[in-house]
């Protein structure tokens, strides 16, 4: 699948009715994207992305992977993640696994970037992304660091996007100005990510920036609960990463304050909730060769039970094997259900593919294979589960699973 030219593209993210796309990056933000030559293909490698208002706000989410890269553990360890106001970043190396010397490394890019745009190096955060356990090319970084400070400018953001990606095939952004009760306020970010994808959270980067007066605590949730219907909620491969990284920075500079328990930050949340869910949609459709983004939601009487069978059915070779070649075989979305709740009765499970019910209480029933066979060919395609009982439910985004995917990542390396 490819970007179109309207963001808000999947049938699954409805943009509120009080944000429009605009362009530019919300007011007090500077961003730069370079080629520093870490990557062999000579495309941008190098990213720096600055707040000038002293009284921003920031806030922050980590993989929880247990093998956290350096510019992770650097972030985590140095960084006033309520005050941050700066980001570096580099691809095409993750600097993960590289002991001692990543760490003095991202420590590097923290005090440079900081150098360069004026802060304190602790207002800084450092992201990389790329191939694991190869030391960063630090000539390369410094110079393309100083290059990304001395271009810094208000329309930067698209070479920063551009520069933060690894696998992807086209860069992911987007900037929305919100309409709220107390003032018009913007809201922009720029992630990637394509490969390595699933909960914990994925192999990405986001960065999100409003020009919106947030205190720290209406930052904070905001983001968690944003990042946990969007990046929560998807995968590729079942892979986790070493490097993932949230940050939304406000610099305040709109004029507008949000405050907590109103209708201000209400439909700052609305706005931020869709834009998250469409970037991380758009991460699964790019899914390193994917054809088609499948969605299944699955209800029952148990949380765990639900959170299982979904994670199991959007994960299962299988079935992203059938989605990618429009192959109504229903049969492996049964069958991934078993493996995720294992027992010796039979389940009586219900399935249902784009509106055709194939399932129903573990039994076949009878259906218009013709309409489900030809439903089967969208770019997405919907599957829904229903366990026993009631009052839990849970959705996860996916991507197929394809030849393009296996080149990729047979060749990453070479």
């Amino acid at each position: 699948m490819k970007a179109t030219s309207s963001f808000f593209a999947s049938r699954w993210v409805e943009a509120p009715g009080h944000v429009r796309e605009v362009e530019g990056l919300p007011a007090g933000f500077r961003a730069a994207g370079v080629a520093a030559g870490i990557k062999p293909s000579g495309d941008r490698d190098v990213a720096l992305l600055a707040c000038d208002s002293p009284e921003a706000t920031s806030a922050a989410r980590f993989t929880r992977s247990g093998t956290q890269a350096a510019p992770v553990l650097l972030c985590r360890e140095r960084c006033d993640l309520a005050a941050l106001r700066a980001v570096a970043v580099s691809s095409g190396n993750a600097n993960a696994a590289t002991g001692a010397a990543g760490l003095r490394d991202a420590a590097r890019m923290q005090e440079l970037a900081a150098e360069l745009t004026g802060l304190e190096p602790a207002q800084v955060a450092v992201g990389s992304t790329g191939v694991i356990g190869v030391p960063l090319p630090m000539e390369r970084v410094e110079a393309g660091l100083r290059a990304a400070g001395a271009g810094l400018a208000a329309g930067g953001g698209e070479d920063f996007a551009d520069a933060i990606r690894t696998t992807d095939a086209f860069p992911k952004r987007a900037t929305l100005e919100v309409k709220l009760p107390s003032g018009p306020v913007r809201l922009a970010a720029q992630a990637k990510g394509a490969g390595m994808l699933s909960p914990a959270f994925a192999t990405l980067l986001c960065f999100v920036q409003t020009d919106a007066a947030l205190g720290p605590d209406t930052a904070d949730l905001l983001l968690g609960v944003t990042a946990a219907r969007s990046f929560e909620r998807v995968t590729v491969d079942g892979q986790t990463s070493p490097n993932d990284t949230v940050l939304l920075i406000a610099s305040g500079e709109s004029g507008v304050r949000v405050e907590p328990e109103t209708e201000d930050e209400l439909r700052l949340g609305e706005a931020l909730d869709a834009l998250l869910r469409q970037l991380a949609l758009l991460m699964v459709a790019d899914g390193e060769g994917a054809r088609r983004v499948g969605r299944v939601v699955v209800s029952g009487g148990h949380q765990l039970h639900v959170e299982a069978a979904a994670r199991t059915v959007a994960n299962s070779p299988l079935v992203k094997t059938a989605l990618h070649g429009g192959d109504p075989n229903w049969g492996r979305i049964v069958s991934a259900v078993g493996l995720a709740l294992p027992g010796t009765a039979p389940l009586p499970v219900d399935v249902t593919i784009e509106g055709v019910t194939v399932c129903s209480g573990g039994a076949a029933v009878p259906h218009d294979a013709a309409a489900l066979a030809e439903a089967v060919q969208r770019d997405e395609v919907e599957y829904v589960v229903g366990l026993p009982g009631e009052g839990a439910e849970t959705e996860v985004f996916f991507s197929d699973l394809g030849h393009e995917y296996v080149r990729i990542n047979a060749e990453y390396t070479t």
